[in-house]
């Protein structure tokens, strides 16, 4: 009886059916031993994760959950920048194949608790670094207060009021230098008119209302195939995805990367 892996024209040569069906038997092969490692006896060999994962993704590249586990499993080796890449990999594959399955929605918590793993790491960094030049800044305004003052005898009054004004000023720019490191709310338009949380596929539909793709699906099809909004009749096949909006999510995750936070 054939199976998923093993469909088959009747042109195709019968050597070529055993190929394509060993290859399958290995990737079952991997994929189960990455599910005994995790599930084993309660506690996760990572490295075994990772090793079976690298050989599941040479046998297919396109294996969402092959990328997954090993994003996860370089995640626990502190290696952030390969653990994003191959979390990312699994999620563009996952919304390739299924864009409603169970894996996308998980496979995205995941990279977002990455992603805002990196910026905080930065941020700090970046904070730190500010904070120093700030106070080298302040220091070189204040030697030349002094400087000067000692050459100006009976005008300090005159003198303390620009230096004042160079302190206020010096303030600003670096406040505003660290605006970006800053969490505020997420622009409206950014976000799913049902969720409220920053769209991740967004889709829009004819009525140009966007919404989050996994939830506008559900909601057609356990509420009623309208659009929530402005309740005109709507069908699955007529959402569109919204490539506008999808950038400008990610340029705005790129500059602020406190918006990855998940409550």
């Amino acid at each position: 009886m054939a199976t998923p892996f093993s469909e088959s024209t009747d042109m195709e040569p019968p050597l070529m059916l055993i190929l394509r069906q060993l290859l399958c038997a290995l990737m079952f092969r991997y994929i189960g031993r990455i599910a005994l490692s995790v599930i084993g006896d309660g506690s996760i060999d990572w490295t075994k994760v990772e090793e079976d994962s690298r050989k599941a993704i040479e046998l297919d590249y396109n294996s969402v959950k092959a990328h997954y586990m090993l994003g996860l499993a370089l995640l626990q080796k502190n290696e952030l920048a390969g653990g994003v890449k191959e979390l990312q990999r699994a999620l563009d594959l996952g919304r390739g194949a299924n864009p409603v399955g169970y894996m996308v929605e998980e496979i995205w918590q995941e990279l977002a608790k990455a992603k805002y793993m990196q910026w905080e790491q930065s941020s700090t960094k970046r904070s730190w670094e500010l904070q120093s030049l700030k106070e080298a800044c302040e220091n070189a305004l204040e030697e030349k207060h002094f400087l000067d003052s000692c050459q100006t005898e009976g005008f300090l009054d005159e003198m303390n009021v620009p230096h004042l004004k160079q302190f206020e000023d010096l303030g600003q720019v670096f406040k505003r230098a660290a605006e970006d490191d800053t969490p505020t709310e997420v622009p409206d338009y950014l976000c799913c008119r049902i969720t409220l949380d920053i769209f991740r596929d967004p889709v829009i539909t004819p009525s140009g209302v966007s919404y989050e793709r996994a939830v506008i699906l559900n909601h057609l099809q356990k509420v009623g195939k309208f659009d929530p909004v402005t309740r005109e009749p709507l069908d699955p096949s007529q959402l569109i995805p919204n490539f506008a909006i999808k950038e400008a999510v990610q340029a705005y995750l790129n500059k602020h990367g406190w918006a990855y936070k998940i409550e």
